[in-house]
């Protein structure tokens, strides 16, 4: 993003796989962090912690960043973003995703972990094809 300024948009959209029973609740707890400005800061425990996304985990690492405990709490058991995450992994299934990270680069598909070089290269593809879309 930061050599690409007013170039690129970042969007990030949740795909907790089916197989990891944890990863949803994870995603609406990051969504809750989200909500407190948090998001970011909360995404990036997670996945250094992960698989240890239990409902006490989770409450933990919001604790952590300084959020307001009855409010996640309230938010996480409320369910308050279930529809926007399950809206996420419709969109990514319409879209062909089947593992993560998979990433859309101007609708080009960029499927796994990769160097900072593939991702400057596909940028500079999509920008010289006539801009991001």
């Amino acid at each position: 993003m930061a050599e690409f300024p007013g170039r690129v948009r970042l969007a990030f959209k949740d795909f907790p796989l089916n197989f990891h029973t944890s990863a949803r609740p994870a995603a609406r707890a990051a969504r809750c962090a989200g909500a407190g400005g948090l998001f970011w800061p909360y995404h990036d425990l997670l996945f250094v912690a992960q698989p240890a996304f239990s409902r006490e985990d989770l409450i933990g690492y919001a604790a952590r960043l300084g959020i307001d405990r009855e409010a996640f709490v309230g938010c996480l058991d409320g369910g308050q973003f279930r529809d926007a995450v399950e809206a996420d992994v419709r969109e990514g299934l319409a879209a062909g995703v089947r593992a993560t990270p998979t990433f859309f680069i101007n609708g080009r598909r960029l499927v796994g972990a990769h160097p900072l070089a593939v991702f400057r290269q596909a940028v500079e593809d999509a920008l010289s094809d006539g801009g991001i879309k």
